[in-house]
C-alpha cells in the first residue's frame, strides 16, 4: 500500500513528535556499529520491520517518587506516549505482530512475563500487558494499523483523530517540512519545550543545593527562563560515512537570536597546547568564541531579562559557582584574561575530576580570578610547577603560556610523574574538537548505550565487557537560533531506545 501520512494519525495536542517512514533503515546504522558488534552476541535481522511507518507522540509527562531508604528517595519521569505503526500488511498479519513481537518486547522491558489480555475494542483487537508491578502497556491493531504504548487515553485520542472527531497534529501547521533521504525527524512544540523546562527546573533544582529554599527557587527559575528564551525545536537524523548525524535546530524569540548570533561568534584556530595533555577522557568540550567575556556577560544579561529582579540577582549568583569545579572565583575576571579558545575536561563520566586548559593573556588577572595556590613541589626538567589549595582540593599547572586548573585528579590525568605524555595528534577525535569551526565543540564517550541496546535487540555478551560508543557535538548560534549537530555511533534513536531498556 501507498505510505500513510503519520502526521495525521496522532492527535494536535501531541508535546513531542517523532516519526520515520523506515523503521529498519533508521535502526540498521545502529546495528551496523562496532560498539554494538562488539557488545551482542549476534546482530538481529529487523527485516520485517522494512517499510513499516513509525510514528510516537508523547502527549504528557508523569513524575513520581521512589524511595530508596528511610532517607533518600529518587524521582522518576515517566512520558505518556503512544506509538502508531503503519505495517502495510494484511491484518492477521499485524495481529500476530502486536502479540508476539511486541508482547516479547514488554516482557524484556518488564524483566518478566506480563499477564496478557486480549479483547474486541475501539474497532479492533486491543491487546493489555500487566507486569506483576502493576505497570501496563496497551496495543491496538485496525487494519494495517498498530497503536502501542503506556497510555490508554493517548490511544483513544488517535482513534479519535482516525475516525475524524479530533483534529491531527498536522493541522496545526508547525510542523516543518520532512527532509527527504532522512533516517528519522522530530517536533518539540511550544507546550512541550514548557514541560520539559519544567521538569528540567526539578533537576536543576536538586543537583544546585540542598537548602530547600534555593531548590525551590531554581525550579521556579529554570522553567521561566527556558519558555521566554525558546519556542520549539526540530530535530532530523541522517546516516554519514563517520556515523549517525542529529542535528537539533531550537528555535528562539528573533531579539534573544541576535543577541547570541552576534556575541557567541566564533573566534578562531586554537593553539596546539590547549590539547597537549589531553590522554583518556570521558569528554572534552571547546569553546571558540571571539569575545569569551562579552559572550558570558551577554548570556546572563539575556537570562536576567526573562525574569524578575530577585530571580536575576539568583542568577548572577549562580553564575558566580558554575566555574567553581575549576578552582574559578571570578569566572568574568577570568575569561576577561584568557584568549578566545578554552577547553574543559571530564577525565570520568560522572564528571567528578574535571579540569580546564586555557592559553593566557593575563597572569595577573587569572591569579586573582583562580583560588588561592601554594606550591606542591619542585619544578619539573621542563620547568613546571605544580600548585594546590591549602585543602589539597585544587591543583594547577602553567606550562608555557597557559593554565591547567581543576580538581586533582583531572590535571593529574594529563602528566605522568611530572612528564609530558605523548599524546597521538592523530586521534581521530582530538582532529576533529582541533580542526572545528563551531562556537562549542564536544568530544565524548558513552558508556552504556551500546550495552543496553545489545542487551534490548540481542543478547548482550557480558556485563562486565564495556564498549563505550563515540560522539562529536558542534553547537552553532544563528539567526533564528541554535543549531546543534551531532555525529555518534547510535545517534538519538539509539539512545531513546537505550532508555527504554534502563527504564
Amino acid at each position: 500500500s501507498k505510505p500513510s501520512d503519520l502526521r495525521t494519525l496522532v492527535p494536535a495536542e501531541t508535546l513531542i513528535y517523532l516519526e520515520t517512514n523506515d523503521l529498519a533503515s533508521a535502526i540498521q546504522p545502529i546495528l551496523d556499529t562496532d560498539p554494538f558488534k562488539q557488545a551482542a552476541q549476534t546482530v538481529p535481522d529487523i527485516s520485517a520491520l522494512k517499510g513499516v511507518q513509525l510514528a510516537v507522540a508523547v502527549t504528557g509527562f508523569e513524575t513520581s517518587e521512589e524511595r530508596l531508604t528511610d532517607e533518600n528517595s529518587v524521582g522518576r519521569v515517566q512520558p505518556r506516549f503512544v506509538a502508531v505503526a503503519d505495517t502495510h500488511a494484511w491484518n492477521y498479519q499485524a495481529v500476530g505482530f502486536a502479540e508476539k513481537k511486541l508482547g516479547g518486547f514488554v516482557a524484556d522491558v518488564y524483566r518478566s512475563e506480563p499477564l496478557l489480555e486480549k479483547t474486541e475494542k475501539l474497532g479492533g483487537k486491543y491487546f493489555t500487558w500487566t507486569a506483576k508491578d502493576g505497570r501496563k502497556a496497551f496495543a491496538l491493531v485496525i487494519d494495517s494499523l498498530i497503536y502501542f504504548g503506556n497510555d490508554a487515553t493517548a490511544i483513544e485520542k488517535c482513534v479519535a483523530v482516525k475516525k475524524g472527531d479530533a483534529d491531527s497534529i498536522s493541522k496545526t501547521g508547525k510542523l516543518p517540512n520532512r527532509v527527504p533521504e532522512s533516517l528519522a525527524s522530530g517536533y518539540v512544540s511550544t507546550d512541550g519545550v514548557a514541560q520539559i523546562a519544567a521538569l528540567a527546573g526539578l533537576s536543576f533544582a536538586t543537583q544546585a543545593s540542598d537548602d530547600e529554599e534555593v531548590q525551590s527557587a531554581v525550579a521556579g527559575l529554570i522553567p521561566q527562563v527556558l519558555r521566554k528564551s525558546i519556542t520549539d525545536i526540530t530535530w532530523v537524523a541522517n546516516k554519514t560515512d563517520d556515523g549517525i548525524e542529529d542535528t537539533y535546530s531550537v528555535g528562539m524569540p528573533p531579539e534573544i537570536a541576535k543577541v547570541f548570533n552576534e556575541t557567541m561568534a566564533p573566534g578562531g584556530d586554537a593553539q596546539p597546547i590547549l590539547f597537549a595533555h589531553l590522554s583518556d577522557v570521558a569528554s572534552a568540550t571547546r569553546y571558540n568564541l571571539k569575545a569569551p567575556q562579552v559572550a558570558w556577560n551577554s548570556a546572563l544579561l539575556v537570562l536576567q531579562k526573562q525574569t524578575g529582579l530577585l530571580a536575576a540577582k539568583l542568577i548572577q549568583e549562580l553564575s558566580n559557582t558554575l566555574l567553581e569545579p575549576y578552582g574559578i572565583v571570578d569566572p568574568a575576571m577570568f575569561l576577561s584574561a584568557v584568549d578566545s579558545n578554552i577547553l574543559t575536561v571530564s577525565v570520568d563520566s560522572e564528571g567528578e575530576k574535571p579540569f580546564l586548559v586555557a592559553t593566557v593573556r593575563d597572569n595577573q588577572k587569572v591569579t586573582k580570578s583562580i583560588v588561592p595556590l601554594r606550591s606542591n613541589n619542585t619544578p619539573t626538567e621542563e620547568g613546571v610547577i605544580f600548585l594546590r589549595t591549602a585543602d589539597d582540593d585544587v591543583e594547577a599547572v602553567f606550562p608555557g603560556n597557559s593554565i591547567i586548573i581543576g580538581s586533582i585528579a583531572g590535571v593529574g590525568s594529563g602528566f605522568d610523574g611530572g612528564a609530558f605524555p605523548g599524546t597521538s595528534p592523530d586521534k581521530k577525535s582530538l582532529k576533529r574538537i582541533r580542526e572545528s569551526g563551531a562556537a562549542i565543540t564536544t568530544i565524548g564517550k558513552d558508556p552504556d548505550s551500546a550495552q543496553a541496546l545489545s542487551d534490548i535487540l540481542s543478547d548482550k555478551k557480558s556485563d562486565n565487557v564495556k564498549n563505550a560508543s563515540s560522539y562529536v557535538t558542534e553547537t552553532r548560534f544563528t539567526t533564528t537560533g541554535i543549531e546543534r549537530r551531532t555525529v555518534s555511533d547510535v545517534g538519538f534513536v539509539g539512545w531513546i531506545i537505550a532508555q527504554v531498556a534502563a527504564e
